[in-house]
């Protein structure tokens, strides 16, 4: 499947998800971002809602827009073979820069204190795809390694020196 007819896809599932929902929004294309893995980006704009619904729509630490997200992914792909399969990363009102960012510094504060106590450092309450963030931001720390310690919901990202 071309890229173009995914992005077409994504859009009209988000818009229709959300019209449902009693939030009319438009939907946007964005490149992914360098520090994003490559995805087809959607993007809602924020224009048409109200600060709560942008709060709604974003949930406690992203949870709602993580599980928008997750449910596009799931349904969307849904019968595909795994070579016409793709990702597809939802935001609002730049939050997945702003976590991003944040992921970045406790990343890097974990790998200083790695360095700096000798010992392992786990973080506790990350979402799979910012564990996975955290994996790929630490990957350029060639003295670290990480692994998933755990099950869900109590999955923890582990940072220790190799």
């Amino acid at each position: 499947m071309d890229t173009t007819n995914r992005e077409q896809r994504g859009q009209q599932w988000l818009q229709e998800l959300l019209q449902l929902a009693g939030l009319p929004a438009k939907i946007s294309f964005e490149a992914s971002p360098s520090f994003w893995e490559d995805s087809c980006w959607l993007v809602i704009d924020q224009a048409g809602l109200t600060p709560e619904q942008i709060e709604t729509l974003t949930g406690s630490d992203g949870s709602v827009l993580d599980s928008i997200q997750y449910l596009g992914n799931t349904i969307l792909n849904l019968g595909l073979e795994p070579d016409e399969q793709g990702a597809f990363t939802v935001d609002l009102a730049g939050y997945r820069s702003r976590r991003y960012a944040e992921l970045r510094e406790i990343a890097e504060n974990a790998a200083d204190l790695v360095r700096e106590a000798g010992k392992e450092v786990e973080l506790k309450s990350l979402s799979a795809a910012e564990r996975r963030q955290v994996h790929t931001i630490l990957k350029e720390h060639t003295d670290l390694e990480t692994y998933s310690r755990g099950q869900e919901p109590d999955r923890r990202l582990v940072v220790r020196l190799l």
